[in-house]
């Protein structure tokens, strides 16, 4: 059926058809299934590089078993601010949760906790949110963690309670920028020392400083984008039509014409 589980056998026409190089729509044809269902399955399960059917047919009853018990107690899915839907949010921070280990978060756990961290509204939860919303140890969280402080990504605080919270810079992707910046000016630089050891004019030294100039317009590039919107990681959400804050504002319009 196009709206139930996914089956083992399933599982390996999708191993089949991403190794053959077919788009997740055909895939999903194929199998008479949406082509988000394939979508998810892959990116949730290794990406195109990393899916492999048994240890994604594995993965799922995993997390299978792992949901029983809150359904045996009656627990249910836990209530979402603002009407979400659980189950899609859920979807989507495996989804996340994938990309971010694609681009440099290696470790799933840490992954997931930087996950949690960006799609908290207040962009900040402590230890115990994050052990209840990630249902794992204490000890994961933390080592997690001190991965994301060493490389300044989250900060601690303190809040009005006394309790630490671990919260994501609003600068984060800046900084991320910048640090690309530093690490393709020490390419640049490394890139020009060669080719004055190797000798002007040879081919690997024309080479190397090839390379340099590519690199240095790439990095001028980048530094003086990321000044230019800097600003844009601190515009403030507009506030749907018919929210309180508009009509506060519709009030303080009245007012002033009055």
């Amino acid at each position: 059926m196009p709206g139930g589980r996914l089956t083992q056998q399933e599982r390996q026409q999708i191993a089949l058809g991403v190794a053959d190089g077919l788009a997740y729509a055909e895939i999903a044809r194929r199998l008479d299934r949406p082509t988000s269902t394939v979508t998810r399955e892959v990116m949730r399960n290794g990406g195109p590089a990393g899916y492999r059917a048994e240890a994604a047919h594995r993965a799922t009853e995993r997390r299978a078993r792992r949901r029983r018990p809150a359904a045996a107690r009656g627990a249910g899915p836990s209530a979402l601010p603002h009407g979400r839907d659980p189950e899609a949010v859920a979807e989507y921070e495996e989804r996340f949760t994938a990309v971010m280990m694609q681009s440099g978060l290696s470790n799933k756990m840490t992954a997931r906790v930087m996950v949690c961290l960006l799609t908290a509204d207040s962009g900040s939860m402590t230890a115990a949110e994050l052990v209840e919303r990630l249902q794992v140890s204490p000890a994961s969280i933390s080592k997690s963690i001190a991965f994301l402080e060493g490389q300044a990504l989250v900060r601690r605080e303190r809040d009005e309670g006394r309790r630490e919270r671990y919260v994501i810079d609003e600068n984060l992707w800046y900084q991320s920028m910048v640090a690309s910046v530093r690490a393709l000016n020490q390419q640049v630089d490394i890139a020009r020392q060669g080719a004055g050891v190797l000798g002007p004019g040879t081919p690997a030294a024309v080479r190397l400083e090839n390379v340099a100039r590519f690199l240095d317009f790439v990095a001028e590039s980048l530094a003086r984008a990321a000044e230019q919107a800097r600003d844009v990681l601190h515009v403030r959400a507009e506030t749907p039509s018919g929210g309180p804050d508009a009509d506060a504002d519709a009030d303080a319009d009245t007012d002033a014409e009055g």
